[in-house]
């Protein structure tokens, strides 16, 4: 273990202590070999996979737009959990057909996978998870185009692991109608929309995650701080929203997660409460 042989140094051995003091990462990807070994030995059972996409966002969000809103929220819904780790994020998705472009792919910067890669990396990552002995894999995706490839691969793995391993498609993470609803309440109401791939809630996730995603500073110097009627330009307050809406995306997803691993797989998709273009 550790990518060396036990024989030639203990540290390989796969019951030597960690010589390190507990990471408080949840995050795999920047834990080490005897950290997940011991966050699993402690309980730290389920992965949540997240899957995002690089894509047109309007001219102030970045390419990587769901990678960085899946970065942050993450990490919320994993401590809600108190039990989950995240796995490293799925950045490459179906943003369309690559040959000839449709779709998001018709915008510079795109990068697309085909249907049949993208289901086959859910499955690889997956099951590599479950080999580790981890209980419960989650997909969870920021992007409409991710739902229906991770709903088939999990019901797809369900069935094969069988008493293994639950693996469930949690469609809850992606109900951005009922986060918005939920900030309506807390006073972030929106207008006429910009007819922009962008709009508040997203934005605000995003700042949460880093500033210079959504070009905060600029869009406030240039006077373009204004979303579907929201204005963002007051810091402060837009940093309220933003924490607000990690917490109520982490609260709302973590609740869906625990009813689909009693549940033993996908529940069925939640309804669509408004019309979500993210």
């Amino acid at each position: 273990m550790g990518g060396g042989n036990c024989a030639n140094n203990p540290l390989n051995c796969k019951d030597t202590p960690n010589p390190l003091p507990p990471n408080p990462s949840v995050f795999i990807d920047e834990l080490t070999w005897m950290d997940v070994r011991d966050a699993l030995a402690e309980g730290k059972t389920t992965a949540i996979i997240t899957t995002g996409g690089i894509e047109p966002n309007g001219p102030w969000l970045v390419t990587g737009k769901h990678n960085y809103v899946n970065r942050v929220n993450c990490e919320a819904i994993a401590r809600k959990l108190g039990n989950a780790l995240c796995a490293p994020n799925i950045a490459f998705v179906p943003e369309g057909t690559i040959d000839p472009p449709s779709s998001h792919m018709t915008s510079p910067g795109t990068i697309s996978l085909r249907e049949e890669t993208f289901r086959a990396l859910l499955t690889d990552v997956a099951h590599s998870l479950k080999m580790h002995g981890f209980k419960n894999v989650i997909f969870i995706g920021d992007s409409g185009g991710n739902q229906g490839g991770q709903r088939a691969v999990a019901e797809e793995l369900n069935t094969k692991f069988g008493d293994d391993a639950v693996v469930a498609h949690v469609q809850e993470y992606y109900t951005y109608g009922v986060v918005s609803e939920h900030m309506e309440k807390q006073g972030l109401k929106e207008g006429q929309s910009d007819s922009l791939h962008d709009d508040p809630v997203i934005t605000l996730n995003m700042l949460m995650a880093d500033p210079k995603s959504v070009r905060y500073d600029e869009r406030v110097k240039a006077g373009k701080a204004v979303i579907n009627g929201v204005d963002i330009s007051d810091r402060a307050k837009a940093m309220a929203w933003a924490k607000q809406i990690v917490d109520f995306r982490a609260e709302y997803t973590a609740e869906a997660i625990k009813k689909a691993i009693a549940n033993k797989g996908t529940l069925p998709a939640p309804p669509r409460t408004r019309p979500q273009g993210q």
